[in-house]
């Protein structure tokens, strides 16, 4: 311290709307209370220095003199989110105070404040007390609103997985009432509710592995819409990674462009149901202005996350042409960021290629983006979407010969290496990988989990050799 619903219309589409406009209003984030701090300690002189670093914090601040009333404290208000307690008190030390403390708060984070180099004191606080972690007297100032900082935050997100778990047991109960024309919303209330609780129970386990993991459920909200796009965003993705990697972007850029191409079509979830399914050359003009500004839109949806703010400049540009003739801003040649270029050509073709089966529509399509070099791509992509191309597809269309059966087989039973020979769909309908896909790691782990979350009718069917 430096010391010192019932919802009733006659018309279905108007229920559908209120039960949607509901389940939205529900799963908003709870408005965040004043965090209720409770300092104990047995010298005055220590409780009044924890106040004035606190005097300017935006923080509920309670002090106690002693471990037995702090007790009495908690016992009638069960708000504290923090306690941070002196180890060395008259009558229960910091440790026998959290070991009772937790019994009454077991939800509220504690802290050990010691000025002792006791590791018996701090691992009984830990093992006894659950203690979250342990503050040295003297404390500097800067580290200790530090230390509380993240304290509170963690014990705000502690309370919004909770709330968001009985958000999710109320609704599941609703959803058994709903109609068939809510299974649309029922899958994306429910999907993006759990993707959101599963961040939270990762967040201290892997924090990079939860960002991928929200991008992939982001992705996947897409299908939901558009079941004729299936696996695209994913299929995107992995091969504009591979031409990235071989026109040795560093490590930032390929990144971006894993992200941006998971989410490049994600600004098409605002259009008109009437556009949505709709070819592009085939739309009227009301259409085709709609369908313009999807790229922006996708932009402006993920641009208030900092880190992802790389990726929504590749989202936008993603529809720009080698000849300028592109959209939304008309870019041309260099202009074009890099990594919008490559998800442009690995958009195309991947389009293109379709529900083909065959390795001869696979150089079919590759044909077609060849066509459109110099007008719609720049020819330095060509080699690498090649490459990439054949070689993701080419192993999986090996299986397609007269000497491979089809197999049905259990979720545990998939293997690296399996390739498959029909549609993976949830038991709700979402298509989570496609047919002749050869399964890698990230596949059969996917697999298993959605097989916990939304467990198929059937086995999975594979190719094996007659």
């Amino acid at each position: 311290m430096e010391m010192d619903n019932n919802v009733k219309a006659e018309n279905p589409m108007e229920q559908t709307n209120s039960a949607e406009k509901g389940l939205r209003q529900e799963a908003a984030p709870a408005e965040p209370s004043q965090m209720e701090i409770l300092f104990v300690d047995d010298e005055k002189n220590v409780l009044q220095s924890l106040k004035r670093v606190f005097m300017d914090e935006d923080y509920d601040i309670t002090i106690a003199n002693s471990g037995e009333e702090a007790l009495e404290i908690i016992k009638a208000n069960d708000n504290f989110g923090l306690i941070v307690s002196d180890q060395r008190m008259p009558g229960l030390t910091g440790v026998d105070f959290f070991e009772k403390a937790k019994e009454i708060l077991p939800d509220a984070l504690r802290i050990l404040l010691t000025g002792y180099a006791d590791i018996n004191a701090v691992a009984d606080a830990i093992n006894r007390g659950g203690a979250y972690r342990y503050i040295t007297k003297p404390w500097k100032d800067d580290e200790l609103l530090q230390v509380i900082h993240e304290a509170a935050k963690r014990y705000s997100l502690t309370q919004e997985n909770k709330r968001l778990e009985a958000l999710v047991a109320k609704q599941n109960e609703e959803l058994k009432n709903w109609n068939t024309q809510l299974e649309v919303i029922v899958q994306e209330q429910t999907m993006e509710i759990q993707n959101k609780n599963k961040v939270l129970q990762e967040m201290n386990r892997n924090l990079k592995e939860n960002f991928k993991n929200t991008i992939m459920a982001f992705s996947g909200l897409i299908a939901l819409r558009d079941r004729k796009a299936k696996n695209h965003s994913k299929n995107v993705a992995e091969i504009a990674v591979k031409m990235a990697k071989a026109l040795s972007l560093d490590g930032k850029q390929i990144e971006s462009v894993a992200v941006a191409a998971l989410l490049h079509d994600i600004g098409k979830i605002g259009m008109h149901d009437r556009f949505f399914t709709m070819d592009v050359e085939k739309m009227d003009a009301e259409g085709k202005r709609e369908y313009v500004q999807h790229p922006v839109r996708g932009q402006a949806a993920i641009d208030s996350v900092v880190d992802l703010r790389s990726a929504g400049v590749l989202i936008r540009h993603h529809h720009e042409w080698h000849n300028g003739e592109g959209f939304p801003d008309g870019l041309s040649g260099d202009q074009i960021p890099v990594g919008a270029q490559i998800i442009s050509m690995a958009d195309y073709f991947d389009r293109m290629f379709g529900k083909s089966t065959t390795a001869e529509s696979l150089d079919d399509s590759l044909d077609m983006v060849n066509q459109a070099i110099g007008k719609r791509f720049d020819s330095k992509m060509y080699p690498a979407l090649q490459n990439a191309v054949k070689e993701i597809y080419s192993e999986a269309l090996l299986g397609l010969d007269n000497n491979m059966i089809e197999k049905e087989i259990e979720i545990d039973d998939v293997r690296v290496g399996m390739i498959l020979s029909r549609d993976i769909r949830s038991g709700t309908g979402l298509t989570l990988l496609t047919k002749n896909m050869k399964l890698n790691e990230n596949n059969v782990e996917a697999m298993k989990r959605y097989s916990q979350l939304d467990p198929s009718n059937s086995g999975v069917f594979i190719l094996v050799e007659k």
